[in-house]
């Protein structure tokens, strides 16, 4: 079966991550676990996944299950909102090791900032003594607005290496991505493709893709490339995974890019920012 190579982006810790990587929610159990060894045999190496999956275990039996080796690997988790006192944060990242069968974590993320609780500066300094102790090799956040990143900074005097936010034409994140570039940190892309039963049949976007010979989803997955984002896609079909990591055969054109940025829309995201919404964060 025909594999895709992809190419790498450097973080500001010196560690490289793949461009497009392959996100595991709602994947757990036996069927799970087939599906991303089948991403990984297919050319993934970038995993993405949560305590809050719970399916860091499945993730580590589907590495086993092929024969990649552990390093060529970047293997993602994430600390859930609940746990960002300093004690339980050091315990969830061993547990999630544990869970996974890891020896470390490539990247290990806050889920999200819990500004209510109001501890995730706390968090934020178990994954950096986390990191200094060998079970972390680059440490992010996710959901992080810039207010949040700024307070880290000056807290802690480290920045993430990575913010994962919701991003795709819809809801293109301009300021956002805008302050990463300014401080050097990764954007990366959760729900790339929004909804995609829904955005697939976007006319705007079915036009560029005939126009490109591609598919919806890899001209979507391409802007995110363009722009700067590492986008995490979803699939269990061996074809949509391979269709989905294809995409360094061929550009968008300045106009293609400008199109899809003007799809963005003040209700387009979407989770709308309720705290309750982020529950299972």
């Amino acid at each position: 079966m025909m594999t895709h190579t992809v190419p790498n982006v450097t973080m500001h810790d010196g560690v490289t991550i793949p461009a497009v990587g392959f996100g595991t929610v709602k994947l757990n159990g036996n069927e799970g676990a087939g599906a991303i060894a089948n991403a990984i045999r297919n050319g993934y190496r970038l995993l993405d996944s949560a305590y809050n999956y719970e399916n860091e275990g499945t993730v580590g039996e589907a590495i086993r299950r092929t024969t990649v080796p552990r390093e060529e690997l970047r293997i993602t988790s994430k600390l859930p909102g609940r746990y960002h006192s300093y004690d339980k944060a050091v315990v969830t990242i061993q547990e999630s090791l544990y869970r996974a069968g890891l020896d470390y974590y490539d990247l290990y993320l806050i889920h999200w900032p819990n500004p209510i609780q109001d501890q995730y500066v706390e968090a934020w300094q178990a994954l950096i003594d986390a990191q200094k102790w060998g079970l972390i090799r680059s440490i992010g956040v996710s959901n992080f607005l810039p207010e949040h990143l700024e307070r880290l900074k000056k807290e802690t005097g480290i920045l993430p290496v990575i913010n994962q936010v919701e991003l795709h034409p819809f809801f293109n994140q301009e300021a956002q991505r805008k302050y990463h570039d300014e401080n050097g940190i990764i954007t990366e892309s959760w729900s790339p493709l929004y909804q995609a039963g829904d955005i697939i049949h976007n006319e705007t976007l079915q036009g560029i893709a005939g126009k490109h010979g591609r598919t919806v989803s890899q001209i979507i997955l391409r802007w995110h490339v363009q722009i700067g984002a590492v986008p995490i896609p979803r699939s269990t079909s061996p074809q949509r995974q391979l269709e989905n990591i294809g995409l360094f055969d061929f550009t968008l054109e300045d106009e293609d890019m400008q199109t899809i940025n003007r799809l963005t829309r003040s209700d387009g995201r979407i989770f709308d920012g309720d705290p309750a919404v982020y529950e299972e964060f």
